[in-house]
């Protein structure tokens, strides 16, 4: 059953993408400036929009689903068929760290999100004070994960910086994984 799943994911070159992350955390700018839209007027996402990229080769269906508190209850309707969780952080935010792990720790959890490559992006590190790589990597407890392949990728939105490479890890790991060649 699954080489018939894997062949027919080869077929149509299409992964589905999940970004979540807490409130504020930059999903949506991240989104948009892959998407070469204008981001000078974004506001909260209070649900989910859904965007699709052509990227190396590949369909990337990017699920942005909001991170409001209210909100974080509703992401399970999201999990189905995800191929790749992209966990935004914002890099300035340091005490909201431990609300990051909690919730991370309780998606890496879910059955239907087993096996999804994870990447972190940490965003807004182009401002000055952020939190580094190894911070983050501490404060989420990333080298206890043993469920899923993980990196972390340090980016901004607002620039645009380390967003192909993100993306460009995402696509191989997913590659690396169901694809058959």
């Amino acid at each position: 059953m699954l080489s018939i799943l894997r062949k027919a994911r080869l077929k149509d070159k299409e992964m589905r993408i999940l970004m979540l992350g807490l409130d504020n955390a930059g999903k949506t700018t991240i989104v948009k400036r892959v998407m070469n839209e204008d981001i000078s007027t974004v506001s909260p996402t209070l649900g989910f929009i859904i965007k699709t990229i052509d990227f190396q080769g590949y369909k990337l269906n990017i699920w942005d689903v909001g991170g409001q508190k209210t909100i974080r209850s509703y992401w399970k309707n999201y999990f189905e068929k995800t191929d790749a969780l992209i966990w935004v952080v914002d890099a300035t935010d340091r005490l909201r760290v431990d609300d990051c792990r909690v919730e991370l720790r309780g998606l890496l959890l879910e059955e239907r999100l087993a096996g999804a490559s994870l990447l972190v992006f940490l965003n807004k590190t182009d401002v000055a004070g952020c939190m580094t790589e190894e911070e983050i990597k501490q404060g989420l407890e990333l080298d206890r994960i043993m469920t899923h392949r993980w990196m972390i990728v340090p980016c901004s939105a607002v620039t645009g910086s380390n967003l192909d490479k993100g993306l460009g890890w995402v696509v191989q790991d997913a590659r690396d994984r169901l694809f058959l060649y």
